[in-house]
């Protein structure tokens, strides 16, 4: 018998979720896994859409179905989590109820389809709202403090569309032409949901894709001016691209093959040129020294829970001490390659003072403080010279992903 319409979407939707929640998949490992018998993009994108507000408002969706059940389900409940994608797609995805039911009661069988099915049409008969915000797990509120209500307050809805232009003279007229925004100098912000491939420039490589916390780092470089910089731990290359098109002559050194063909690509499209190297950071040595590195390290990425809510629900202390331990050897090492003279900028896309601040504090170099007049407008360094954005930062303009950056000169 051939499924329902719309049917192969939620259960992949289900499995994604199940996934991240009980096996600690990332989100995007589980959609490769989830959506691979799907054949249409329409569904397999309705499919992340369902996991991704599931998980963004799983909180909240787990306080709903509390409210109408004589005794809590149990997390890992079949019907719960069942539950949690209908709710989804009528609250935040505006699926009308009776499709919801359609699509979602299929999911079970017996005792518990009749369990869900109660449950679902309980809470459409109320007037129920989910709350102004997501609301966060305990922990995760209590790691991030008094940031993790500003923080959630970004987390409404998925970023928008950022653009690194290879160009910055051009920012204003190709922002014009998109019917974008513009944040800084080289960059544009076009609504979510654009068609990459189909935009003016693509083909022409004049501008890759960056969420724009991320091409923060690279700019507190400056012009490279043919000076050297080794990009370290550079895949997808972002950073790179940057580099390159700054005047540096760029080393992009990944211990990813598969990460770094993607570098490769993105410099054959936009024509910019760098030394690309497989290597492993904690065993490889330079042949040559530079004059400025720029370490993004291995991170938890909480700082990119916009577009991967699946992170507030997978990291915890053990991934944090992990990343912290990684983030700690590889600036050891590079510091060790500084010349003289030379600038090292650190950075991490994550929320978590152990892998920020904490990090900072122990480099032994003489700390060149991020300066406001170096950051676009609205933005300020820290009292100690660190850069620290948020996603709550700038939600009037479409938010900002997470990161920690520092600076060094030796």
């Amino acid at each position: 018998m051939a499924d329902i319409p719309g049917l192969p979407a939620r259960r992949a939707a289900l499995q994604m979720i199940d996934a991240v929640l009980h096996r600690g998949e990332t989100l995007e490992n589980a959609e490769r896994n989830a959506t691979r018998s799907i054949r249409g993009p329409a569904d397999k994108a309705l499919s992340r859409a369902i996991a991704g507000e599931t998980l963004r408002w799983l909180v909240d969706l787990d306080g709903l179905i509390d409210s109408a059940t004589k005794k809590n389900l149990p997390h890992d409940a079949k019907p719960r989590s069942v539950l949690r994608l209908m709710l989804a797609q009528w609250l935040r995805l505006d699926t009308p109820p009776h499709a919801v039911i359609a699509t979602g009661l299929p999911l079970l069988a017996g005792g518990p389809r009749r369990l869900a099915h109660g449950v679902f049409s309980t809470l459409t008969k109320q007037e129920i709202m989910l709350p102004d915000a997501p609301t966060l797990p305990d922990d995760v509120a209590e790691r991030w403090g008094e940031r993790a209500s500003a923080i959630a307050s970004g987390l409404i809805v998925p970023p928008p569309l950022d653009l690194a232009l290879k160009n910055w003279d051009e920012t204003a007229e190709r922002a014009a032409a998109m019917g974008g925004i513009t944040l800084a100098p080289g960059h544009i912000r076009l609504p979510r949901g654009t068609p990459i491939e189909q935009l003016p420039g693509f083909g022409d490589g004049d501008w890759w894709v960056q969420d724009f916390a991320a091409s923060l780092p690279a700019r507190l470089l400056g012009r490279g001016e043919g000076k050297r910089v080794l990009d370290l731990c550079s895949a997808p290359g972002g950073k790179t691209l940057q580099l390159a098109a700054a005047g540096w002559q760029v080393t992009s050194l990944d211990i990813s093959e598969r990460r770094l063909e993607k570098v490769r690509q993105n410099l054959k499209r936009t024509g910019l040129e760098a030394e690309v190297i497989k290597a492993n950071a904690l065993t490889w040595q330079p042949a040559k020294q530079f004059d400025a590195i720029l370490l993004d390290a291995p991170c938890t990425a909480t700082g990119t829970c916009r577009r991967h809510p699946d992170v507030v629900h997978r990291i915890g202390d053990r991934q944090i001490e992990e990343m912290a331990e990684l983030q700690n050897a590889l600036l050891e090492r590079a510091a060790g390659w500084l010349p003289d003279g030379s600038t090292l900028v650190y950075a991490v896309c994550s929320l978590e003072s152990a892998e920020g601040a904490a990090q900072a504090d122990s480099v032994g170099l003489t700390a060149q403080p991020v300066t406001a007049d170096e950051l676009p407008a609205d933005l300020q360094p820290t009292e100690d010279g660190w850069l620290r954005t948020d996603p709550g930062m700038l939600r009037d303009e479409g938010g900002l992903d997470g990161f920690f950056v520092a600076r060094w000169r030796k």
